[in-house]
């Protein structure tokens, strides 16, 4: 049996697709928010969606925390971590 390797990459590639994956990110994301710490929100506000190439066979949406603090925000809290587990449990 052959695979059809091209539209293997296309549909993943596709606009549902990568929609469905920037979907779930949201959720990730929103989750993450209202879990951080609100201190400054200077963390908060730094959590946003990201849509990047992978490996050219397709795209991948990540769930970004850019602020100079999110390494140790991270470190101690495991924020990203547990939203990824509440989004999961709230599907």
């Amino acid at each position: 049996m052959r695979y059809n390797n091209g539209f293997f990459e296309d549909l993943a590639n596709s606009a549902p697709v990568v929609g469905l994956c920037v979907e779930a990110a949201n959720r990730v994301a929103d989750a993450a928010k209202s879990t951080g710490p609100k201190d400054t929100l200077d963390y908060v506000n730094s959590i946003h969606v990201e849509v990047v190439p992978h490996r050219q066979i397709r795209s991948v949406a990540l769930v970004v925390a850019d602020d100079p603090k999110s390494m140790l925000i991270e470190s101690k809290t495991g924020n990203l971590a547990r939203a990824v587990k509440a989004a999961a449990r709230g599907r």
